[in-house]
């Protein structure tokens, strides 16, 4: 949503993708989030940011609690907000406040104490255990307005806070609530969240999935294709009846049902938030994975993985009813990293990844995530345990970063690059990453992992198209066989390949380091991007050069039959 002045941060509708504005300017987010609770203490972080400007990060992303700046009733305190704020702008760094307001990981485990402990004032959700007796979740209730009005006013305080606060706007964005949905039942059962549940289906909800029934996900429409001429009926006509009636005695109905409160309660507060301070907002959401333990990620069914979350089941529910967040991210630790980013476009929402895995597996994601998904941010969790030198984000943010003009000027036409990686071999020899194809103007790109003569390794890297038949390769670990796709094309080669370097990464200003041919090349088949320890087999010809700057031009032509 457009911001309100020129100097906020904001989020611009490109045709088919965003791009996020700082100080007047288009921003690349090389993010990272900490520990749950290292941004409790101003002191703890003092020990910290200069490690994170060395790993090559200008976005930290850390918690403010909800207890800790309102301990009392009425009573804030935004001192450590304050220190941490001032302390990243002396790195120059920027921050994406996550609110552990009434959730985290489905939570309730950063409220006040004074709301902790007044469960008559605010209600908590009830669980029921296979043996029919209800239990306390410990969570607050969604349904009932104690509640969110708490929620709201603490998070309308921050919010006005950072309005007046921080002037130079450190902060670029702020996560509303923490992966919510309930764990532990599909479904509130206490005695409010069964009246609703037993009463006549809203007609908003009903009409919405009536009427976008064909631009659903396939998740959604899997659980309810069954009922949807039930739905098309009530969705025309006065009377619905209950959820379980209308959709289905289910887990997934219960997890419908709690996703639209959910999002009724986050809209209400971002709403809110967004009156007081108009920056970019999103909420985060534990992704499910049948077969796998729910330990902050993974589970097979509601209630296993958090009920009512954003995942793709009711991401769409989300989009709808939730429309003062930017967008709803996936935190993705188990789950397949592509199919994930694709599902979380649904709509061309921007993409946002808070959290993901922080080791080489992870690191090696994001260029896909930026280069062929339009990634805004792709954030590895709890980077403040990790030394700059032992970190795989270092190397990836800094060549990130060197080339961050190429980036932004192709996240205006996301038509013009194309980002991919490849894992390293399983022990059998088998690769669950292989080839992929991809079309850059008028020519077909085959990428591949680097030529060697012995054990290919692993790989990542984006391509941009400069200008028709000219390309910039950025990452190591891959080759690329160009194709012209013009049907008269009867041979294509590579003009010339040069290793670049970066002058001034503002403008984009590259310099030649060398040319690269003959060898680097196979004679002319392919542009090889090395590893930097390329393996040489048991051929003791070195031919196989290891990787320098990682940065490479290459130009290409085609040959066409006479007419």
């Amino acid at each position: 949503m457009p911001a309100t002045s020129c100097n906020l941060p904001y989020l611009e509708k490109l045709e088919s993708s965003w791009q996020l504005w700082v100080d007047g300017r288009p921003f690349l987010m090389l993010g990272a989030e900490l520990q749950n609770s290292s941004m409790s203490s101003a002191n703890y972080m003092n020990g910290i940011w200069k490690n994170l400007v060395d790993m090559g990060i200008n976005t930290v992303l850390g918690p403010v609690a909800w207890e800790d700046i309102e301990p009392e009733e009425g009573k804030f305190d935004f001192s450590v907000v304050t220190a941490i704020i001032a302390s990243a702008r002396t790195y120059g760094l920027r921050l994406i406040l996550l609110w552990f307001g009434s959730f985290k990981n489905g939570m309730s485990t950063y409220t006040p104490d004074w709301v902790k402990t007044d469960a008559k004032r605010f209600p908590r959700m009830l669980l029921q255990k296979d043996c029919g007796k209800l239990v306390n979740s410990g969570v607050l209730s969604i349904f009932h307005t104690e509640c969110l009005d708490a929620d709201l006013k603490a998070f309308t305080k921050l919010m006005a806070y950072l309005e007046t606060a921080d002037k130079d706007r450190t902060v670029i964005m702020v996560q509303v609530q923490n992966e919510v949905g309930l764990l532990g039942d599909s479904r509130d059962r206490s005695k409010t969240a069964d009246g609703l549940f037993e009463a006549p289906v809203p007609e908003e909800i009903v009409k919405f999935i009536a009427d976008d029934w064909d631009n659903l996900l396939p998740d959604l429409q899997n659980n309810f294709s069954r009922v949807l001429k039930n739905i098309q009926k009530y969705a025309s006509s006065p009377g619905t009846p209950s959820w379980k009636a209308l959709f289905g005695d289910s887990a997934a109905t219960d997890e419908l049902f709690m996703a639209y409160h959910y999002a009724l309660y986050l809209e209400k507060i971002a709403a809110a938030g967004r009156k007081k301070y108009n920056i970019p907002l999103f909420t985060n959401v534990w992704q499910k994975k049948p077969s796998t333990d729910a330990v902050a990620g993974g589970g097979g069914t509601p209630g296993v993985y958090p009920s009512g979350g954003g995942v793709p089941e009711v991401l769409d529910i989300w989009q709808k009813f939730a429309p003062s967040l930017d967008c709803i991210a996936p935190d993705i630790y188990l789950n397949d990293y592509s199919t994930t980013l694709a599902k979380y476009r649904h709509h061309g929402q921007p993409l946002i990844i808070p959290e993901q895995r922080r080791d080489e597996y992870g690191a090696r994601r994001i260029w896909e995530a930026f280069g062929t998904y339009q990634a805004l941010l792709a954030s590895p969790f709890g980077i403040d345990t990790l030394k700059a030198v032992d970190s795989p984000f270092t190397s990836h943010y800094k060549l990130l970063d060197s080339v961050s003009y190429f980036v932004l000027r192709a996240q205006r036409d996301p038509s013009s690059m194309v980002g991919f990686f490849f894992d390293e071999l399983e022990a059998d020899g088998s690769d669950l990453t292989p080839p992929r194809v991809a079309y850059l103007g008028d020519y077909e790109l085959r990428i591949s992992r680097a030529f060697v003569f012995g054990k290919p390794g692993p790989g990542a890297g984006i391509i941009f198209q400069l200008e028709p038949g000219r390309f910039l390769l950025v990452g190591c670990g891959f080759k690329v066989e160009f194709k012209a796709t013009s049907t008269r094309s009867v041979f294509t080669g590579i003009l010339r390949f040069d290793e670049k370097s970066v002058v001034d990464k503002a403008t984009g200003t590259l310099r030649t380091e060398r040319r690269l041919n003959g060898d680097e090349t196979r004679s002319g088949a392919w542009a090889n991007m090395p590893n930097e320890k390329p393996d040489p087999g048991q051929i003791p010809i070195p031919i196989t050069i290891p990787a320098r700057t990682m940065i490479a031009e290459v130009t290409v032509f085609s040959l066409e039959e006479e007419e």
